[in-house]
């Protein structure tokens, strides 16, 4: 099985600097329609996101559930296989916390997924270096952070939906 990974923050939805409220959950424009084109082209679609303001005391559990609800309902059904979170604050020694790869690892086992034959896409160094360490391919995605961003990835994309027609474009 294929399957692309994203970020959440600044890739899928506006970044709103830990965002604890589920009143600031803003998706992207198309961009649950262009989560409906990759799971029609038979990919998996998987969220893969750090969320170290529970780590550092900013937000709670219970807030980021609530906006991950929200973001979930914006989408729309059926969109998202399955979202796996890291709750570890950056000084914690984390196998989950990206640009570790222990979500995409733990993803792959649930799923099956050729990791060979899938993409990860982000806003950060950190998710593009992760989906390097896990032998995918990678786009960078100028929202969120992403403008900033000076690393290497496979792709640059302007957005998560232009890296959707760039990932169904080849195939």
């Amino acid at each position: 099985m294929r399957a692309v990974f994203f970020d959440r923050d600044g890739t899928l939805m506006e970044d709103t600097h830990y965002c604890g409220d589920p009143a600031l959950v803003r998706v992207y424009p198309g961009v649950p329609e262009a989560l409906r084109r990759l799971k029609n082209a038979g990919f998996a679609v998987i969220v893969i996101t750090n969320q170290a303001g529970i780590g550092r005391g900013i937000i709670t559990g219970e807030q980021y559930h609530a906006v991950q609800a929200e973001f979930l309902r914006q989408l729309g059904p059926g969109l998202i296989d399955r979202t796996y979170y890291c709750p570890d604050a950056p000084s914690a020694a984390s196998p989950r916390r990206k640009p570790a790869p222990g979500m995409v690892l733990e993803a792959a086992a649930d799923f099956g997924i050729d990791l060979a034959q899938s993409w990860m896409v982000g806003d950060k160094c950190a998710d593009i270096e992760c989906g390097r360490r896990v032998g995918a391919r990678t786009i960078l995605v100028r929202t969120g952070y992403g403008s900033g961003e000076a690393c290497h990835p496979d792709f640059t994309c302007p957005d998560a939906v232009a890296a959707v027609g760039l990932i169904a474009g080849a195939g």
